[in-house]
């Protein structure tokens, strides 16, 4: 037995457990952090680990926070925006509603191969001091009482240790070994499952249609880089490529929309395919023999009652909460818990009472997480209707771009004071979104689906471009203040612009939703 404790101990040496390794080991170099890994390197490319496109917090954290941008751009692959496709039971892409970019954003998000990448942060975490040991299992831990270290015990093909750590930090992903522990498992009202594979081989959807006219959409002309939805009512379809060459592809669904039992093996997945989106079906069948898995998630998304400690124990990344691969908020939530635990230590190291910043903590991040989970709960029959659907994403973006993003890419997470001077505007904009889902299935129930043969090119609309390409400005506090007050004015006008555009073919719609009608100071350009 070890008995000298070391710092940190975390479990788990994945994408969540390495990063926050790395983020600890920067923010306090003279850290003795020990982090515990079942599998042994190297993994396989195109490793089977869910959670390959990013979005641009978890890029931005990635990039600048961990100092890895020349990773990410020499070794995956920079992402062509999220792209849908109204493409339920068709067969060509021509003929059917596309939302989209027809060019690149400016700030930078990726389609990262989740093997190359833990296989680099494995070796980029020992070259910056930190002890990464592989082929470990934990066989169980018991956490300190009062100032005593807590105990891991594990085992290896060299037999059985055991650490003491002053913090103990979980990050094993979906064995939640603390959560399950401690009984903090919490249903959060979202049911859905996934089944996803990978095939060997580029899907390349640009291929999949010769209309001049379509191809010419975008520049360049490589969708097959995007991360490519095919939708439907109650489900999505993902295209996400990887860059060792081969093809993500996954099926989410409400669970009780699609059973899992039609789509749980990949003979069903495919035949589920050719009824739902034959297209797809049709270019993964004749890549049958590039298989190279498949797995799927029953109830993939849960909630937890606990993510920080005063006792100094913590977890991240889906050891704590998932929330649904849809808008890949997974790698932003690894983000936040690591930076909120990163802070957390940093008092614990100066001497300071952890509990009511645990708490606060905490507050922040399940605010964010159930801002989050209202884009998805009860929302998955919008995904069949190009009508309303592409407002939605609209709307989810800019309430994620002019709030969350704004306080992490100004490094404002942890900033007590600076939340709570900016608290009206928080919780405005959270009621704003809370209002404006409710409002979604008061359009759908009456919206005509209009499926029409057209792209709605985000890049169009030039108050949405601009907000992307101002995600990295350097504000001091009363410019970000000025900022977020300004984005909720946004928000509010474009709550409005949406209620306006609805009610133009569905006045009824306006019913109950008055005070969104009627916010903002100006109209918002939305798609014609």
């Amino acid at each position: 037995m070890d008995r000298t404790p070391h710092n940190a101990v975390i479990l788990g040496g994945g994408l969540a457990g390495l990063t926050l390794a790395m983020q600890l080991k920067g923010s306090y170099p003279d850290m003795d952090i020990v982090v515990l890994e079942r599998q042994v390197h190297p993994l396989p490319e195109a490793a089977h680990k869910v959670g390959e496109s990013t979005v641009e917090i978890a890029a931005h954290y990635f990039a600048d926070t961990l100092g890895l941008r020349a990773h990410l751009d020499e070794a995956h692959i920079r992402k062509f925006g999220f792209r849908f496709f109204f493409s339920e039971g068709k067969d060509d892409l021509a003929d059917v509603a596309e939302l989209g970019v027809s060019a690149v954003l400016p700030t930078p998000s990726y389609q990262i191969d989740r093997g190359i990448l833990e296989n680099f942060l494995g070796e980029e975490a020992r070259r910056r001091g930190i002890d990464f040991r592989e082929g470990v299992t934990v066989r169980g831990f018991d956490i300190g009482s009062g100032e005593a270290p807590h105990s891991v015990r594990f085992a290896t093909r060299d037999g059985d240790g055991e650490l003491q750590a002053r913090w103990l930090l979980d990050a094993s992903g979906r064995a939640g070994l603390m959560r399950r522990k401690l009984d903090l498992t919490r249903d959060n009202g979202h049911h859905a499952n996934a089944v996803w594979f990978r095939i060997d081989d580029r899907i390349a959807i640009d291929d999949w249609c010769d209309d001049p006219e379509w191809k010419d959409r975008c520049h360049p002309a490589e969708r097959w880089r995007s991360t490519n939805h095919l939708c439907g009512p109650g489900y999505w379809v993902w295209l996400i490529p990887l860059s060792s060459g081969a093809h993500s592809v996954g099926i989410v669904a409400d669970a009780a929309m699609h059973p899992l039992e039609r789509m749980k093996t990949f003979d069903l997945a495919l035949a589920w395919l050719e009824e739902h989106q034959p297209m797809v079906a049709r270019h993964v069948a004749s890549r049958r023999d590039k298989l190279m898995d498949f797995a799927f998630f029953r109830h993939f998304s849960y909630g937890c009652a606990r993510m920080f400690s005063s006792d100094r124990w913590a977890l991240t990344g889906e050891a704590g909460a998932f929330l649904d691969p849809f808008y890949s908020p997974g790698s932003d939530f690894i983000a936040i818990a690591n930076t909120y635990i990163t802070l957390l230590v940093g008092l614990d190291r100066h001497g300071e009472n952890l509990a009511s910043h645990a708490r606060h903590y905490e507050r922040l991040f399940f605010s964010f997480y159930d801002g989050t989970l209202r884009m998805y709960r009860d929302q998955y029959n919008l995904f069949g209707d190009p009508e309303v659907l592409p407002i939605k994403v609209i709307w989810d973006y800019a309430y994620y771009w002019g709030v969350l993003c704004q306080l992490v890419f100004q490094n404002r997470l942890g900033d007590a004071a600076f939340i709570t001077r900016m608290g009206s505007e928080l919780v405005a904009a959270a009621d704003l979104n809370t209002a404006m889902q409710g409002f979604f299935q008061r359009w759908h129930a009456v919206s005509e689906r209009r499926n029409r043969k057209t792209m709605m090119d985000q890049r169009e609309l030039t108050w949405f471009a601009d907000m992307n390409a101002t995600l990295h400005d350097k504000l001091d506090d009363e410019a970000l203040a000025a900022r977020l007050r300004n984005n909720v004015g946004m928000m509010r006008s474009l709550a409005a612009t949406i209620v306006e555009r609805a009610a133009e073919d569905h006045p009824t719609v306006r019913e109950g939703y008055d005070e969104l009608a009627n916010g903002g100071t100006a109209r918002m350009k939305l798609f014609a």
